[in-house]
């Protein structure tokens, strides 16, 4: 019988009402009692690093995840994470970028109702994410949720109080889970295998942890990030006023790529994206439209930012991922070649286009 460590760190799932709404009240030691079908599928071990809402969620908390996966790696054959729902996608993505190529699955999952809910939904995701952990074919960081497996870098919740939460943005699911059987998609595709230095990093890691079939763990982010969502009319000052706090930001466009050429105000979009990044900064250009992607060549009003250097583009992926992976990127390096490498680098099914 496999061993899985049961991260707990609040959420939804482990909330009860107090007078004052919904809060994390039970423990992971509780929440793993309710379901006493788990004793059947796994051998688990719980530990309790945080008892939060998601809501307060922060990079930091996502660091403290991962340490304590890596910490009990070598001891464990899978490691399921209680998570709340409203910035899972985000931690997912983060955990995907910390710990690269794992061959031992994380997997995320939470509910939309707390345990102790009598229509609760928080029983069978508990279960069938530990059946999707135990699994040999299991790899890398998803989320089990609703019945389905999502790549951590693709999921974003969709609804707020259905109990299929989570949608696979851009991407197939990973697998359909129906009661304790698990459908694998044939359409997904086997990950990018690393390069020659990333196996030379890899080796590395595993030299010093004992073990050559580890992933690479990382231990660095740079929260100096944020998104920022273009609407009509506004003032593209908004730049220079974010410069002091943030080194990159993630400009959200409309349609394919398209930015306007002008603000409210007269102001032009053009001087300010580039003397944001003539100053050092990054921008990652994706587009709020959910599906389908970036394309910065097709439209005049996108094609003027398409090379010009330091603006990355975003292709296919989430903003939760693009979030995540330009922290990760930018606490790697701050040259300007090596993070354009570490960007484009597909991880964890992140992105399946060339840029």
């Amino acid at each position: 019988m496999k061993h899985i460590l049961l991260i707990a760190t609040g959420g939804t799932i482990a909330s009860a009402e107090d007078g004052n709404g919904l809060s994390p009240a039970l423990t992971g030691e509780e929440l793993a009692l309710s379901v006493p079908e788990i004793e059947g599928v796994c051998e688990l071990k719980i530990v309790q690093p945080m008892n939060i809402d998601s809501t307060n969620m922060r990079p930091a908390d996502w660091l403290r995840i991962a340490r304590v996966i890596r910490e009990n790696y070598h001891a464990h054959d899978g490691f399921v994470v209680l998570h709340g729902t409203d910035t899972m996608a985000y931690t997912a993505a983060a955990l995907s970028y910390l710990i690269q190529d794992s061959p031992k699955p994380i997997v995320l999952t939470g509910s939309q109702q707390p345990m102790g809910n009598p229509f609760t939904d928080a029983k069978i995701n508990l279960y069938q994410s530990l059946v999707y952990a135990t699994s040999d074919r299991s790899r890398d960081v998803s989320i089990v949720f609703g019945g389905y497996a999502i790549a951590g870098t693709r999921a974003r919740k969709q609804r707020t109080m259905s109990f299929n939460a989570f949608n696979s943005i851009n991407y197939p699911v990973l697998a359909y889970l129906r009661q304790d059987k698990i459908i694998r998609s044939g359409s997904v595709a086997t990950p990018t295998g690393p390069t020659a230095g990333d196996r030379a990093t890899t080796a590395m890691a595993g030299a010093m942890d004992g073990d050559a079939a580890v992933p690479r763990f990382y231990a660095e982010l740079n929260s100096r990030v944020c998104a920022l969502k273009l609407t009509p009319g506004l003032a593209p000052d908004i730049l220079r006023l974010l410069k002091p706090d943030y080194d990159a930001v993630i400009l959200e466009t409309f349609g394919m790529g398209g930015v306007p050429e002008r603000g409210a105000d007269g102001a032009s979009y053009q001087e300010a994206i580039f003397d944001w990044v003539d100053s050092g900064r990054t921008v990652v250009m994706t587009t709020q439209v959910p599906e389908e992607g970036l394309d910065l060549g097709v439209y005049e009003v996108g094609r003027t930012y398409a090379e010009h250097p330091g603006i990355l583009k975003g292709g296919d992926m989430t903003t939760e991922a693009l979030v995540a992976k330009t922290m990760w990127a930018l606490g790697q390096t701050r040259d300007a070649d090596e993070l354009r490498r570490l960007f484009y680098r597909p991880i964890n099914h992140d992105r399946v286009d060339e840029w």
